[in-house]
């Protein structure tokens, strides 16, 4: 039987002794296994080298990478130090105005309820006199009749302070809706000042100024949704020219009973 592993003409063995032929066999395997061999080595070291150079250009991008990544975080950190310290600024800025606003309030608040203290002692002081004319019927008689005469001026004077204060409420409103446009209050404030130069009760009552006063300072708005409910300085001021109206009727009821012409502020 043949033995395939050991063929007798692929002996490679050294100490085999053989003919011419078996020799040249052995020379002729021998060349190609060392050219497998140094290709081997020489495809190794060019492997091992294109390895480190991409492991060394790898290292060199990761390191670049590393570096911006680093640079933009100092930045965004600095960036945000920068925002957090002008909010803070702002924020003081804020509160500094608000106190300002609150103690301007307060102040015009006390300086109304001075005036309205003295308007109703001006009325209590009116009201005396009308009951002291009351005991003089002649007298009495005059003066009811002079009143009676200053009702239309009366009813003239709360008309056109019912629109001051339509004007006034749709104002505020205008100043407590984020969504309109700033403008369009500011019309509304232009319209309420020339009405008050044109209109007489206006300019006797020195309105002008009192709702440039409203305009600075009544910031007050209500979360209801109700328009009447906005605003705190206004219908102080509302009120304040009521009774204004009130005292001048008197006024001048008792300058006509009396003769002589009256004082009007």
């Amino acid at each position: 039987m043949n033995n395939f592993n050991d063929p007798p003409e692929w002996d490679f063995r050294p100490g085999r002794r053989g003919d011419g032929d078996s020799n040249k066999w052995n020379y002729a395997l021998l060349i190609p296994v060392l050219g497998l061999a140094a290709f081997h080595r020489i495809w190794t070291k060019v492997s091992q080298k294109e390895i480190g150079e991409a492991k060394a250009g790898f290292d060199r991008d990761l390191k670049a990478v590393s570096g911006d990544l680093e640079t933009t975080y100092r930045e965004a950190v600095k960036e945000t130090c920068r925002v957090a310290a002008r909010a803070e600024l702002e924020l003081e800025k804020e509160q500094q105005r608000a106190q300002g606003y609150k103690q301007a309030l307060h102040s015009q608040g006390q300086q109304l309820l001075e005036e309205r203290r003295w308007l109703w002692e001006e009325r209590q002081a009116l009201e005396e006199e009308k009951r002291q004319a009351a005991r003089y019927g002649l007298a009495a008689a005059l003066l009811d009749d002079a009143l009676e005469r200053e009702r239309g001026r009366r009813v003239d004077a709360a008309a056109v302070l019912s629109e001051f204060e339509a004007g006034l409420v749709e104002r505020q409103s205008a100043f407590c809706n984020a969504f309109l446009p700033r403008r369009w209050r500011q019309e509304m404030e232009r319209d309420l000042l020339i009405r008050a130069a044109k209109e007489p009760l206006a300019a006797e009552l020195n309105m002008e100024s009192d709702l440039k006063d409203i305009f600075r300072n009544d910031r007050h708005c209500d979360m209801s949704g109700d328009k009447r409910k906005n605003g705190s300085l206004m219908w102080a001021y509302l009120r304040f020219w009521q009774l204004q109206v009130t005292l001048q009727t008197h006024q001048r009821a008792q300058a006509c009973l009396l003769g002589v012409k009256p004082n009007q502020k």
